[in-house]
């Protein structure tokens, strides 16, 4: 699984991979990588997308299995890659290109906009069925960001949501079809590129200011 980064003019188009794009520590180092290469470019948008049937399908749940005394600490770096995204100064979309699970399905909701493939694909918060709560930090953010109604929809009954059930519900911004979901990302943020990082940046930090800070925060224990 390999990370790129491209350019469409001053938008940068951050390709998480071809494969489940499952968040394991070289990931987590990966992404975090680029996202400073990004903010110390002349970037003014991001587009985040993925290349297979999966945008991303969230924790690394091998590695976890593998690595348990590690994870508070792992959790606590999805959680710090939550909280930057949401924070980041400039205008951000997910292109939902494919399945969207659990943290997956998290971080595209951290970013400003979503664009989902209309035909294939699911979005979904499956941890009522898997019996793993939401952490504060990752409630506050999944609400900071839906209605009520989409937030109880989607947190409470693991439903697999396709494209157009998400855009009904409010979950993503638009759907489009099969290779055009990029693309269709790319121009909602083409208009949003001249905003001030300064002003953005302290705009989105009081407005989610609440999430990011559950997001950082360490759980007990």
């Amino acid at each position: 699984m390999t990370i790129t980064l491209s350019y469409d003019e001053k938008i940068a188009i951050l390709d998480l991979g071809n494969d489940e794009n499952r968040f394991s520590p070289s990931f987590l180092d990966d992404i975090n990588a680029h996202l400073d290469d990004i903010e110390g470019s002349g970037a003014q948008a991001l587009v985040t997308t993925a290349a297979g049937r999966f945008y991303t399908n969230g924790l690394d749940l091998d590695w976890l299995g593998a690595h348990g005394e590690q994870t508070q600490l792992y959790v606590g770096r999805v959680q710090d890659l939550l909280a930057r995204v949401l924070t980041l100064p400039m205008p951000t979309a997910a292109a939902v290109v494919g399945h969207a699970f659990g943290a997956g399905a998290m971080l595209a909701v951290a970013h400003d906009f979503r664009v989902m493939r209309a035909d294939r694909g699911f979005f979904c918060f499956p941890e009522a069925d898997i019996n793993i709560p939401f952490t504060p930090g990752m409630a506050a953010l999944i609400q900071a960001k839906l209605t009520p109604q989409a937030a109880v929809a989607s947190m409470t009954t693991g439903r697999r949501f396709g494209g157009a059930d998400a855009a009904a519900i409010g979950i993503v911004d638009a759907t489009a079809g099969e290779g055009a979901v990029t693309a269709a990302a790319v121009e909602l943020l083409r208009p949003l590129g001249n905003k001030d990082r300064g002003t953005l940046g302290a705009i989105k930090q009081t407005m989610f200011g609440n999430a990011a800070h559950l997001l950082r925060a360490r759980a007990d224990g």
